[in-house]
């Protein structure tokens, strides 16, 4: 046994025999590592060489068959090798996997100096591979297209060739006479069907010519060659000029048909138009006079004589298509021209002989028209006058007055006296009407419009002697309603003088009626021409006696007034009345105590608290109001004792309602506060889980085992996250319980529904993760189960890490609730900095800047207000920290916090305050920053302390971590057009 003499590491050293013989199994140990790692690189190297040669090989096959020139047969025995070739591409990739195997062993067992060389050998290696493959598909595709598309082109010009033959027969015989012009329009339809088609195969021409003239190009046979593409040009526009002509002399024989057509139906409508213009004419039921129907018959016979012409054109054109018809059609056509000449000549005839009739009568009917004619006129001339006369009695609409009634008087007076002027009018219409009944033609209409005229001068007549009447009655009572309504205001004002205490708004009403009764009683006396005019000289001046003894009665009567209106105003400036104010303010308060009384009751959710808060702020508004009203009360109860006593009870009562309401609103403020703390909570809980379940999800339903360890690192840093959401859930379960204690029995039913749902929602959510774990740590391989991988929070690190599968079962609740309440503290700290700094850091640039503008200082101040509206938040980051009172660790930290978040405030209210009274003062402002110019360069300094920090991360970089350039996969590079 020998002492041990020294140590460094994990090494003892001893004496020298013992040092000898360790040194004696290191070489031998480095012996054999050198020669494995020798035999291992060979074999990587032999690999790589035997796939670069097949590579090789593969790449000198594809090069002799890369070429589309030549016959088809050339081409299909080229199609068939890089088949075969392609078919080949399997075992390129497994020779690959089989040199990134070799290629890892070698790494594994090689020194650093030689690990760039296998590494740079397996670069080249994957670049020849890519290469390869990318030459294998484009080679074959490029020359299965072009055996495809060779195919389709021979499909497409049999196509052609058949349809050539085919409209080639359909074209040939001549074209047949037909029997008539429906036939003849049958006929070209159907060429121009033919046109039609042989026009579209144009396009498809056009297209197996591009498609030749591309084939030509990639394979240079002669079948596809220019004089081929001529060929079928040539034979197309043989057929395409054979259809055309052929359609073209259809359209000739069609169209000369169809204006012959059109020119008989012409010649037809113009003959049924002339009988029909004869009829009219020849009727007995025509309402036209003779000469009219004279003048018709003129120019009747005159169309006829030009109708002779037009048939000699028929004739002409008939001649014409009759060479185009079949001998049958030519027989019809031959029978309507005639039957069209016969139809001429009657019409010729009856022409003449109604024009013969018309002649005689015409003589005796000018005489009867001129006598009627001015009948007529009378009669209009005398509607107009009634018509002007009755207008001008219109009383119009709505009530009138004594002014409008007199002019609506004077208008019937005068309308009487025209009316009497109109009768010498009707007895000349009379005289006219017999004269007219000596003429055989029908005078009735003659006799009904001197009959309504005359009906009508009666109508006006009455209508102005019944108007002349009710204007002279309605005008009377307009002129006594003064007088009458004075006599019957004049008892209602006895008795208010004999009232022994009258009420002050009486008396000035009575005396306003007063004063319009006069205006009202002068009025009529000074209208004793018009009272003369309406009702007589005696009637007028009888009434104006009873309109001068009314006026003497009113002022009588308004004198009283006056002094009853003095006694009363007296008597109230001596007494004011207490009980008018006292009264409504009791009722008031008792109102006031009702409605609080009915808020004393709890509210079933977060709304009807807000509702009760803001009705209970409404009733303290309604105290204030009421404080006012009664300070101005007691200023009237000075000298009355019992007055006094009772304003002094008033007084009590509102002091101990106010007192109540105060608490009521603190109590409800801090229920509102409890319940939004508690709804908050509750929702950021429910979507971490539902966020959390859905990341498990996509994690279990990824396919492949590839990358188990990858979501296994997943699943075990969402595991990471429950302590400190379990601490979340109890701090909801505990704003839970805060809400029910204040909360109606239906609301505490609903939260205590809401927690347990979050419970089994939390219960499911970590069985389901847990469950997952144990299936995925099960499955790995069993090299990486020997690793042993634990949940370390990293800011536990001088703590006992806390593993998940090597735990004691007895001491694993005790560690976990310790694990979670510091993790919880810690996490909420590092958030509540990280907040802070930010805002720190956005002050320190809004202080920094000096606003010269007006604009420039508006969105200075804006921008601190922003900085305001999110204090309320970070206080209530800062009251969870303090909740939360950390398990480890001295308070030195919390203080520090504390004193930080304070000057945060104090310096944000400084800032405020000085925004507000600067207003362009920019002595103030530079004062203001030139003392927080220290704070600033610290708060900068931290700022650039924040920015390195992610410099100490370097090796945790996303683009390292994620950089694909360096794995063994393969990556395929191609920066060319596509294959095809």
């Amino acid at each position: 046994m020998c002492e041990p003499v020294g140590s460094q590491g994990n090494v003892t050293y001893c004496n020298r025999s013992c040092g000898y013989s360790l040194f004696h199994k290191k070489q031998t140990y480095f012996a054999s590592s050198n020669a494995m790692t020798q035999q291992l690189q060979e074999e990587f190297d032999s690999s790589v060489e035997n796939a670069e040669a097949w590579m090789k090989a593969i790449q000198e096959r594809l090069r002799i068959n890369d070429n589309t020139k030549g016959p088809r047969s050339a081409l299909e025995a080229r199609l068939r090798e890089t088949e075969k070739i392609r078919a080949l591409e399997p075992e390129g990739s497994l020779k690959m996997d089989l040199i990134l195997v070799k290629a890892d062993a070698a790494l594994r067992s090689i020194s650093e100096d030689k690990k760039h060389e296998v590494l740079s050998k397996l670069k080249d290696i994957k670049a020849l591979w890519e290469e390869t493959a990318i030459y294998i598909t484009h080679c074959h595709s490029r020359i299965e297209w072009v055996w495809l598309h060779w195919s389709e082109y021979l499909k497409a010009q049999n196509e052609f060739y058949t349809w050539i033959h085919n409209m080639r027969v359909t074209l040939e015989p001549d074209i047949e006479l037909q029997l008539g012009l429906k036939e003849k329009q049958w006929q070209l339809s159907h060429a121009q069907v033919l046109q039609n088609d042989v026009l579209n195969q144009s396009v498809l021409l056009e297209r197996l010519l591009e498609e030749a003239a591309s084939l030509f190009s990639r394979i240079g046979d002669p079948s596809v060659d220019e004089d081929a593409q001529k060929k079928m040009r040539v034979e197309y526009e043989g057929i395409r000029q054979e259809a055309q002509n052929r359609v073209k002399l259809l359209e000739t024989i069609t169209k000369e048909h169809e204006q012959y057509s059109a020119s008989v139906s012409q010649f037809q409508s113009w003959l049924s138009g002339v009988a029909e213009r004869l009829n009219c004419c020849t009727g007995e039921a025509t309402k036209s006079s003779a000469e009219d129907k004279l003048k018709a018959l003129k120019e009747i016979a005159k169309d006829i004589r030009s109708g002779g012409k037009k048939w000699k054109h028929l004739e002409n054109q008939c001649a014409e298509v009759i060479q185009n018809t079949s001998p049958l059609g030519s027989a019809r056509l031959k029978d309507e021209l005639e039957e069209l000449r016969k139809a001429l000549e009657k019409l010729k005839l009856l022409s003449s002989q109604e024009e013969e009739r018309l002649l005689k009568i015409q003589q005796s009917e000018s005489a009867y028209e001129s006598q009627a004619k001015q009948l007529e006129a009378d009669i209009q001339q005398l509607r107009k006058d009634l018509q002007r006369l009755e207008n001008d009695l219109d009383p119009g609409e709505g009530e009138k007055t004594e002014d409008e009634f007199l002019t609506l008087w004077k208008k019937c007076n005068a309308t009487r006296a025209a009316l009497a002027a109109e009768e010498s009018k009707i007895e000349r219409l009379k005289a006219q009407l017999k004269e007219l009944l000596r003429f055989s033609q029908d005078v009735q209409p003659h006799i009904d419009s001197v009959v309504s005229a005359i009906q009508q001068y009666q109508s006006v007549k009455s209508k102005t002697s019944k108007m002349s009447t009710d204007t002279e009655t309605e005008m009377w009572r307009i002129i006594q309603d003064p007088l009458q309504s004075f006599e019957q205001w004049k008892p209602s004002v006895q008795m208010l003088l004999e009232t022994p205490e009258p009420e002050l708004a009486h008396i000035e009403a009575a005396l306003a009626e007063s004063s319009q009764f006069k205006e009202k009683l002068m009025t009529l006396q000074l209208k004793k021409d018009v009272l003369n005019n309406v009702l007589g000289e005696e009637k007028a001046e009888s009434f104006l006696q009873e309109v001068a003894e009314a006026s003497k009665e009113r002022e009588i009567l308004h004198k009283s007034l006056l002094q009853s209106k003095s006694k009363l105003q007296n008597l109230i400036l001596q007494h004011k009345n207490f009980d008018a104010g006292f009264a409504p303010l009791q009722k008031k308060l008792s109102a006031i105590k009702a409605k609080l009384d009915l808020e004393k009751e709890p509210r079933p959710d977060l709304l009807g608290k807000k509702t009760q808060l803001q009705r209970l702020q409404m009733i303290q508004d309604d105290l204030a109001e009421l404080a006012i009203h009664m300070e101005e009360v007691e200023k009237l109860v000075q000298s009355n004792t019992t007055h006094r006593h009772e304003m002094n009870q008033l007084s009590s009562d509102f002091q101990a309602l106010k007192r109540s309401l105060e608490m009521m609103i603190q109590q409800s403020e801090d229920h509102v506060q409890k319940h939004w703390a508690y709804n908050d909570k509750l929702s950021d809980l429910q979507q971490w889980i539902s966020v959390t379940r859905e990341k498990i999800d996509s994690c279990q339903g990824a396919d492949g085992d590839q990358n188990i360890e990858g979501r296994l690192e997943d699943l075990e840093r969402l595991l990471a996250e429950f302590p400190d959401k379990e601490i979340q859930l109890h701090l909801v379960e505990a704003h839970g319980q805060l809400v029910m204690e204040n909360s109606s029995p239906e609301e505490t039913a609903h939260v205590q529904g809401e927690l347990d749902q979050l419970k089994e929602s939390w219960k499911s959510l970590k069985e389901m993760a847990t469950g997952l774990l144990k299936k995925w740590q099960l499955n790995r391989p069993v090299a990486d189960k020997k690793k042993k991988r634990a949940f370390v929070d990293s800011r536990w690190m001088s703590r006992p890490a806390f593993h998940l599968f090597d735990v004691d079962p007895s001491h694993e609740q005790e560690k976990m609730g310790e694990g979670q309440t510091t993790s919880s503290h810690l996490k909420l700290l590092d958030d509540f900095e990280e907040w802070l700094r930010g805002e720190n850091t956005e002050l320190t640039k809004i202080l920094a800047g000096t606003p010269s503008s007006a604009e420039e200082i508006k969105a200075h101040q804006s921008k601190l207000e922003e900085l305001q509206s999110r204090v309320p938040h970070g206080q209530h980051l800062f009251e969870d920290l303090l909740h939360l009172h950390p398990v480890v660790g001295s308070s030195e930290d919390l203080e520090d916090l504390r004193y930080r978040w304070m000057l945060h405030k104090s310096k944000l209210r400084e800032a405020l305050s000085s925004a507000q009274r600067s207003g362009g003062v920019c002595s103030y402002l530079h004062r203001v920053c030139r003392a927080a110019l220290p704070l600033q360069l610290l708060l900068l300094l931290l700022l650039l302390l924040t920015f390195l920090l992610p410099l100490a991360e370097e090796t945790h970089s996303c683009t390292l971590a994620n950089n694909f350039a360096r794995s063994f996969k393969l990556m395929l590079r191609y920066e060319g057009p596509p294959p095809t």
